[in-house]
């Protein structure tokens, strides 16, 4: 099916972001430099993005006709396979938009590249077109990545590009019952993180880093950073601070899920129980007594455009 149309997907600056709590640009300024902040930064910062996206715009309408919409409005947008999507700014943008748009091409843009490491944006505003027109030819690499999955008994069900947090709404331990491997222990974490390929240098390498961190007080080996080098077809699951006592066990700490093994998790949290996916917060299911939650790789797929 050929392409007719691409749909450009953007975030609010952190400026935008500010001079919509504070009401205006001046009052903005005024709070970040009271508190020590260089809002010339945040103007910088604003003024990058949108001189990029606007050379996305132009040279993308040369060939396409194209339209922007806002990230909050992915959840209600449709989109359909005659379209191309274009997202411009941060990693996490690439992460929101493949969870909406199933297998659509996507040509993810750095507008920044002094200022995001883009890991999964292979292009900028400059060489971007190349890849609209591999497309619009059909004649384009791509990397298909899978999805994490959470399902719940009720029938309900989450996608993740990068991971999943399985925990607790505030700072107190999450209560649950874990079954991994036809082994079932209750436990009390700060919450269980379930990472793709594509998330896991991400919030998952967090872990690592930690643990690698405290244990070279244990022993003499100072490790650099490390990760976890996970295929497509697997996720990781790790729980964050596992408590030990006379109710609660730590021996399911970590371990790999795949087509044919699942990690499933009962709450024993009567209230603020939730699973958010790709560190959006205000993207989740209700996790709380009662509800049982079993983590897979997802059917579907993204379909992410390579230079």
């Amino acid at each position: 099916m050929s392409v007719e149309y691409a749909i450009i997907i953007k975030n609010k600056t952190r400026l935008e972001t500010l001079i919509e709590r504070f009401n205006t640009k001046a009052q903005a300024k005024f709070y970040i430099e009271r508190s020590g902040g260089d809002f010339n930064d945040y103007e910088k910062e604003h003024e990058i993005f949108h001189n990029s996206l606007s050379r996305v715009q132009r040279d993308l309408s040369t060939v396409l006709k194209n339209k922007i919409v806002e990230r909050s409005f992915l959840p209600s947008f449709i989109f359909n396979e005659k379209q191309v999507i274009v997202t411009v700014g941060q990693d996490g943008l690439v992460a929101n938009t493949a969870k909406y748009v199933k297998q659509i091409p996507i040509v993810a843009v750095n507008p920044d590249q002094e200022r995001f490491d883009g890991i999964l944006l292979p292009f900028h505003s400059g060489n971007f077109l190349g890849a609209i027109d591999s497309v619009l030819a059909n004649n384009y690499n791509s990397k298909i990545a899978s999805f994490a999955e959470a399902k719940l008994n009720d029938g309900q069900r989450l996608l993740a590009f990068n991971d999943l947090f399985i925990g607790a709404t505030s700072h107190v331990s999450a209560r649950y019952q874990i079954t991994y491997n036809n082994k079932t222990e209750e436990q009390s974490s700060s919450g269980i993180i379930v990472s793709t390929q594509a998330g896991s240098t991400g919030w998952l390498s967090s872990v690592f880093n930690m643990s690698f961190g405290i244990q070279k007080f244990m022993e003499k080996d100072k490790s650099k950073k490390k990760y976890a080098k996970l295929k497509d077809n697997q996720l990781m699951f790790a729980v964050r601070e596992p408590f030990a006592s006379k109710k609660t066990k730590v021996e399911t700490a970590a371990g790999l899920i795949t087509g044919q093994s699942k990690l499933v998790i009962q709450s024993f949290m009567p209230t603020n129980g939730l699973i958010f996916s790709d560190g959006i917060e205000s993207d989740f299911l209700k996790f709380n007594s009662g509800a049982i939650a079993t983590i897979g790789i997802a059917e579907e797929k993204a379909n992410l455009v390579l230079a």
